[in-house]
């Protein structure tokens, strides 16, 4: 289950490299824009604003962030990422940190692009911090604890950036992929388990009985903290590296 006000109370780090992205999307003329995993709707508006005069198509699997993305005026539907099919006149494309999420998602890549009408751009990107010093407590810990990673958290399928590009090309697409680390400055209590929590840890607390999340709680914010140290003035720093590409059809 996911928790639209957790997540969105790191929007200002979390949004930007969806600005980033769409930053590199050419000028096209379109007739439907879609956002694809849309969350709480708050990023559509990179969609509505940029092709006003487009039809806009936003879905999520999650129907609290449908609810969210509702209450601020983005008329979404619920819809798993696997069942989306692009219409005659899908013209752009935006998908921000969804398909890491999809172990398959290479295989809906080859079947979603050659499907876009010419001219179509596909903007997606994806979290690239699997070997980071917060994923591998996480492992850790669960591990410790007799727990299946890949059975919670699901194996890792994200790719190198020139992996994807060469996935592109060989469908004949011009793609332009890249990836950057950002380097977000934190602040609060815990700030690190604050921001997975509202990510990486929620199929680990659906699966997890309340006293046993409480005490794996409190145990990986210790090993988050020593891992990630307060600065002097309270802040903390948390590197986080995202790949991206922009396929563009023809």
């Amino acid at each position: 289950m996911w928790d639209p006000p957790k997540y969105l109370s790191f929007s200002e780090h979390r949004d930007r490299p969806a600005h980033d992205l769409m930053a590199r999307v050419p000028p096209l003329r379109a007739r439907r824009v879609v956002d694809l995993g849309c969350g709480a709707g708050n990023l559509t508006t990179l969609l509505t604003d940029r092709w006003p005069d487009a039809e806009v198509e936003a879905a999520d699997a999650s129907p609290e962030m449908v609810e969210a993305a509702r209450a601020n005026g983005v008329d979404a539907h619920r819809q798993d990422v696997r069942d989306w099919k692009p219409w005659p006149d899908t013209d752009v494309v935006l998908c921000n940190a969804v398909l890491q999420w999809v172990p398959e998602h290479v295989d809906l890549l080859r079947s979603w692009l050659p499907a876009l009408p010419a001219g179509a751009a596909f903007a997606f990107q994806v979290p690239g911090n699997f070997d980071s010093p917060s994923h591998r407590e996480i492992y850790g810990l669960l591990r410790e604890r007799g727990r299946e990673v890949d059975g919670l958290l699901g194996a890792h399928s994200v790719l190198a950036p020139a992996e994807y590009a060469e996935i592109v090309a060989d469908l004949g697409l011009s793609v332009d992929a890249w990836e950057t680390t950002y380097v977000h400055r934190l602040s609060g209590p815990d700030p690190v388990l604050e921001w997975i929590s509202g990510t990486t840890l929620r199929p680990v607390r659906a699966a997890m009985a309340d006293a046993e999340w409480t005490s794996f709680r409190a145990e990986l914010g210790t090993r988050l903290r020593a891992a990630y140290p307060a600065r002097p003035d309270g802040t903390t720093w948390l590197p986080f590296r995202r790949i991206f590409v922009v396929a563009h059809c023809g």
